[in-house]
């Protein structure tokens, strides 16, 4: 990851096709290799063309971790209680669910379970599903939420090692064992330990402790957030960090900017 200073780049004003596009079927077998890019014409790409496209080249490229929220105006993710449907509208859900579909895996902590109880399944558009990864390294899950039992894809749970043996399950999920660190469940040892199941492509959809703890680590490539024009006033913050004292040690990626219908998403690029 690199500390770069760029310009906001070009504004792409998503307004997506019908779920069973064509154009989406085939951004989606080149995400997954099973498919040549295609060669761009000299005219602009279409709207889905330039969000996913680069997308789908980072993946095949190698491993692509990839970061998501949607924020309020006030860089709020929820209420204090952790209320959070629907904060963003339409267009992002949409996002959120073509991104599932275009990764191996998509990982959250155990709050987000707790507070949510998510599928975390391809639901808004065509794809397949991805093996959903739960990070709770001290078993606070007790099995009982709908994605631990609904058997509609692969579920792993990560935890400490020292409160987990091999071969575990709980419910339809599989236990994974994780090597703690010294602040925890580290997210590189999270993603090294996925990559040897095959699973290099990782979408973190939250929550928002989760989510910093893979920036701060340095482990996202790209981070997504979404912002709804909302203003909650109070609630649970998207991004926390370390403290910095100085501007000069803030992180300033490369970025890009979508108009969801009312949101705007702002793509942060730290592989670069």
């Amino acid at each position: 990851m690199t500390d770069r200073a760029s310009p906001i780049g070009p504004t792409t004003i998503v307004e997506p096709p019908a779920e069973d596009n064509s154009e989406w079927q085939s951004l989606l077998a080149q995400a997954s290799g099973a498919q040549a890019p295609e060669a761009l014409p000299l005219t602009p790409p279409s709207p889905l063309q330039a969000l996913y496209g680069p997308l789908c080249e980072a993946r095949r490229a190698g491993p692509f971790v990839v970061g998501h929220l949607a924020q309020s105006l006030d860089g709020r993710i929820a209420t204090l209680c952790g209320m959070s449907r629907w904060l963003s509208g339409a267009e992002d859900l949409l996002h959120t669910h073509r991104m599932r579909a275009m990764v191996q895996a998509v990982v959250v902590g155990v709050t987000t379970v707790l507070l949510d109880d998510p599928q975390l399944t391809v639901r808004r558009c065509t794809g397949p599903n991805p093996v959903r990864v739960v990070i709770d390294p001290d078993r606070r899950l007790d099995g009982s939420q709908r994605l631990f039992r609904d058997g509609l894809a692969q579920t792993l749970l990560l935890c400490g090692a020292d409160r987990a043996q091999e071969g575990e399950r709980l419910a339809n999920a599989q236990v994974v064992p994780v090597v703690r660190g010294e602040r925890g469940l580290s997210p590189h040892e999270i993603c090294r330990v996925l990559a040897s199941r095959g699973l290099s492509s990782l979408l973190i959809e939250g929550g928002g402790v989760t989510v910093s703890h893979f920036l701060a680590a340095g482990a996202l490539h790209r981070l997504q957030i979404t912002i709804a024009p909302v203003i909650l006033g109070s609630g649970r913050p998207a991004i926390v960090l370390p403290t910095i004292t100085d501007l000069s040690n803030s992180l300033r990626p490369r970025t890009r900017r979508m108009i969801m219908g009312d949101d705007v998403m702002i793509e942060c690029d730290f592989d670069v």
